[in-house]
């Protein structure tokens, strides 16, 4: 069987898909890390607003 053809009639190429990587990989670990940095220094943030714990009472 012959490959599918890299360009279009006009020279255009034509963009391989690749399939998508799924579990443990940097760009995730990385996103999910800076996510939760940024979630601990709100709720950091969030409890000397409030002058108290935030899941303590009044």
């Amino acid at each position: 069987m012959p490959l599918p053809p890299t360009t279009t009639a006009l020279g255009t190429p034509i963009p391989v898909r690749q399939r998508p990587r799924w579990g443990f990989h940097t760009h995730n670990e990385l996103l999910h890390g800076r996510i939760a940095m940024m979630a601990f220094i709100a709720l950091v943030a969030l409890e000397w607003f409030l002058g108290r714990g935030f899941l303590t009472g009044p």
